[in-house]
């Protein structure tokens, strides 16, 4: 993750009055203001894209690269095809 300050830059959000006031209600329980309860809930989200595609991303590679099941091919490629 990226530890860098980085300029900020705010956003316009609509919401009905009742989430409005259930928000600022929810943000006061957890001591900060509604930006940031939904900066951190953004934040939250964007991480956890970011692991899920570099999960995905390695996963891939495993595939890629394939599994040995310490199986041993004991015969040639001429016995199996032998007539």
């Amino acid at each position: 993750m990226n530890t860098t300050p980085t300029a900020k830059q705010n956003i316009t959000l609509r919401l009905d009055r009742q989430t409005l006031r259930r928000a600022k209600v929810l943000a006061a329980k957890r001591n900060t203001s509604i930006s940031g309860l939904l900066a951190e809930q953004i934040e939250a989200l964007v991480g956890e894209d970011e692991a899920y595609d570099r999960a995905q991303r390695e996963a891939l590679a495993l595939l890629d690269r394939g599994f040995h099941l310490g199986g041993v091919i004991a015969a040639t490629r001429e016995e199996w095809h032998e007539r």
